[in-house]
């Protein structure tokens, strides 16, 4: 029997679908599965020196740098063991993983390479060669009901906090992966290419049953797109609704869809949404032709105007800063959150975010981004770059680490919001009475609070 250790290292406060799911085809083989989330849990080195298979999931650039330290303790208490990195990270980073000691790597639909991997492994005939080494698949795949028995409690990750007091216990689960679209700053593009694939409608419901019987009365869906896929995902959610009518999920739809299904919207209202958060990522137009976003300024206005008629709580992500925004863009990014009253449905660290350029962006094959960045730092997994107005950074320097203080010190959506619109206006040098035309103070904290995860970052 072939003992295998999955890792997680970091999932935006997620109990692992990436570590339950390989974990039930791997054990269905006969393998010894145990898994290891280092986000909430310390590693096992008696379980590392035991395996024969040790394998990272990175699923995004945050997991991806934790796993790239981890690696080297790994590989100090187990240097025979055979180690793998999948997950969406992986095959953009292989180069670079394989020189820290990975000998596997799989992208894509990696589950059936995992399965493939154990049984080559079982049988003393590992994979060989570079075209084995690196592996993106884009199969369908006939999923299993994930095994989330190895894994830690789902209490010991993220809540959905209702306000007042109030929260809920988060399951999470997966109905699809990969996307239609072709964002160029987009993470998903290099892998999937415009592709997306679905997990199985009876599969992802008994995911959520077995965590519903496990305490969970909110359910994540991590789908990068839930309307890539429509006639996929509303019967879903209203099995779902019929089985369990208390229990409330999130999902991340794209401005582009949520125009185009709009009719949808109220059976995502009535089956128990509680919000639903979508990539704008900026709001200004020439930065979203830039990304390629398929959607304007208006239209997210629109979109705004829709879920508030619909009663949806919308909860828009962004990529703050770029080498294309403004002191005055970033201004007016702020004007326009004031004025469509969206400070209480925005996570603070989204007035933070940093334009990440990993490889296989589609960002660089625009002429003049060889320009605008640096030669690649495998270490930072990203193409560098630095504003041509040094203010611009500086702004970014200063609004990051005071998300990070005001957080900590337990400041609101608003307090914070507030802080960050004088920083602006500080680095614009004029006054921040002058430079907004709606004022914070007419907006009044909503009777009933806007629900979010407890763990908002999103990169």
């Amino acid at each position: 029997m072939l003992n295998v250790v999955l890792i997680s290292t970091y999932e935006l406060g997620r109990q692992p679908f990436g570590l339950a799911s390989p974990a039930a085809w791997l054990q269905e083989l006969g393998a010894q599965v145990t898994c290891m989330d280092l986000a909430v849990e310390i590693l096992d080195k008696e379980g590392i020196a035991q395996a024969s298979l040790i394998a990272f999931y990175v699923p995004m650039h945050t997991a991806t740098r934790i796993a790239a330290t981890t690696i080297k303790r790994v590989r100090r208490i187990n240097p025979s063991a055979h180690i793998c990195f999948y997950g969406l990270y992986a095959p953009v980073n292989a180069a670079y993983l394989q020189k820290l000691g990975a000998d596997t790597i799989l992208g894509g639909e990696f589950e059936e390479g995992l399965a493939t991997l154990v049984e080559r492994l079982s049988n003393g005939n590992p994979l060989s060669g570079q075209e084995g080494r690196v592996s993106i698949s884009l199969a369908r795949q006939k999923f299993r009901v994930p095994d989330r028995r190895g894994l830690p409690d789902l209490s010991e990750y993220a809540y959905l906090d209702m306000g007042h007091g109030a929260t809920r216990t988060v399951g999470y689960t997966e109905a699809s992966r990969g996307c239609k679209h072709l964002c160029r700053h987009c993470p998903i593009v290099p892998v999937y290419e415009g592709n997306f694939r679905v997990v199985q409608r009876q599969v992802v419901l008994e995911d959520i049953r077995r965590q519903v019987a496990a305490g969970a009365r909110h359910i994540t869906f991590g789908d990068p797109d839930f309307f890539n896929g429509p006639g996929h995902a509303i019967p879903l959610v209203q099995a779902l609704h019929q089985e369990w009518p208390d229990l409330s999920y999130d999902v991340t739809i794209k401005v582009e869809h949520l125009l185009q299904h709009q009719a949808l919207l109220p059976i995502l209202r009535d089956t128990g949404c509680a919000f639903v958060t979508s990539a704008v990522e900026a709001v200004d137009n020439h930065i979203l032709e830039i990304f390629d976003k398929h959607h304007s300024r208006e239209d997210f206005i629109r979109v705004v105007s829709l879920c508030r008629e619909t009663g949806l709580n919308l909860s828009p992500t962004f990529v703050t800063f770029s080498p294309w925004i403004s002191l005055a863009g970033y201004r007016d990014l702020l004007n326009l959150v004031d004025e469509l009253d969206l400070v209480e449905n925005i996570a603070p660290i989204q007035y933070a975010i940093r334009l990440l350029i990993p490889t296989g962006s589609k960002l660089m094959g625009l002429p003049e981004m060889r320009q605008l960045v640096g030669e690649f730092d495998e270490a930072a997994l990203c193409y560098p770059w630095l504003h041509q107005d040094p203010r611009v950074d500086r702004l970014h320097a200063e609004v990051l680490r005071t998300v990070q203080e005001m957080q900590a010190e337990g400041a609101s959506r608003r307090e914070i919001f507030s802080k960050i619109r004088d920083l602006a206006c500080k680095a614009a040098g004029i006054s921040t009475n002058e430079q907004l035309p709606f004022a914070m103070q007419l907006h009044t904290s909503p009777q009933t609070p806007i629900p979010f995860l407890s763990e908002p970052w999103y990169c």
